[in-house]
């Protein structure tokens, strides 16, 4: 259910890489969600770092929703990005896994290649 990969990369290399193969497959960062600062503000220390990017293909995204409203519970699609024994590590959902476990139907084939592109995002970023 969860794809992930590991790099090398600094935090703020990935960040620039994932920002770039989003945009080689039509999609957008929508957010950037700073999980240890937002935490850290609170209180609350994790000790590494973790960012939470929002991503939207606005196309894809557009089908879903006409085909069914509900998708909008899901969108848009999110990737970790977290430090993890002295490397990076890129985390996702899989869409597909997804749609399956909230029931969403007629989006399959949509899902599938949406899961292809952040995949393929991730490799790059990496």
């Amino acid at each position: 259910m969860i794809y992930s990969v590991i790099s090398s990369k600094s935090l703020h290399d990935i960040d620039h890489s994932l920002r770039e193969a989003a945009q080689r497959h039509k999609f957008g960062v929508l957010n950037v969600l700073d999980l240890k600062q937002t935490l850290s503000a609170k209180g609350i220390e994790i000790g590494q770092e973790c960012r939470v990017y929002d991503v939207c293909n606005p196309q894809a995204a557009s089908k879903a929703l006409t085909q069914d409203m509900t998708a909008s519970a899901i969108l848009p699609c999110r990737i970790s990005v977290f430090s993890q024994d002295g490397k990076t590590v890129l985390a996702t959902v899989r869409p597909t896994d997804l749609m399956r476990a909230t029931g969403l139907t007629g989006v399959d084939a949509l899902a599938e290649e949406i899961e292809r592109k952040i995949v393929a995002m991730m490799n790059e970023a990496t």
